[in-house]
């Protein structure tokens, strides 16, 4: 058996890139929104998943929002570390922010085993006294998002954005949901898909849209 090298031309990365959207593009199942569809069809690059075309749910003006938050400086917090690796922190970088993810910090970890519940939840609350109202991607943890609830209705928090994509079965429709009706501008996958890499996608779609 021939190798793929052998058979065909390998493309390079651009091109493979280029010809990836292109591809979804003719596959789209209906038009969408101009400003919403560059976030959407990256989160399908990801993922290879056209469900997030009826999925993935904007509040009015939240990429408006993000991407003037972005330019005033604002950083990301995030729920994991593999999230954190995808965020161009590069381009971010350039207007001034940075990417933070507390779930490995020792106090994090403490204060979660001390109190029964889990890091995520506690690294929101780490993010709460930090003085800065955050842009939040969170791909993997429900339980990050009924603490920025919280934390939210409490006045001791007011996010950028929360972009709400985590992946699972418990807690995560409910979760998704209950981000939906809080104050805030949000990005939210409703129904039980989406991951650190879909938070991540979110994330450079509005970054490689700043121009």
């Amino acid at each position: 058996m021939k190798s793929l090298t052998e058979r065909d031309k390998i493309l390079p990365p651009a091109e493979i890139e280029r010809r990836s959207f292109e591809i979804i593009e003719q596959e789209l199942p209906h038009p969408l929104d101009a400003l919403q569809a560059p976030i959407i069809k990256r989160v399908i690059h990801t993922t290879a998943d056209f469900s997030y075309v009826d999925s993935l749910c904007f509040s009015d003006g939240a990429i408006e929002c993000a991407r003037q938050a972005i330019r005033e400086g604002c950083s990301i917090v995030t729920d994991t570390n593999m999230a954190k690796a995808g965020i161009n922190k590069e381009k971010l970088s350039i207007y001034g922010g940075k990417v933070h993810c507390f779930m490995a910090d020792t106090d994090v970890a403490a204060q979660a085993k001390e109190r029964g519940i889990t890091r995520a939840a506690v690294s929101m609350e780490k993010s709460a006294i930090m003085g800065e109202n955050y842009i939040y991607a969170i791909g993997n943890a429900p339980t990050a998002l009924l603490k920025l609830y919280d934390l939210i209705a409490e006045g001791r928090l007011s996010p950028r954005l929360i972009i709400g994509v985590p992946v699972g079965f418990v807690h995560v429709v409910e979760a998704k949901e209950l981000i939906m009706q809080a104050p805030v501008p949000y990005i939210v996958a409703r129904g039980r898909k989406g991951g650190s890499n879909v938070a991540a996608a979110v994330c450079n779609a509005l970054l490689y849209g700043m121009e």
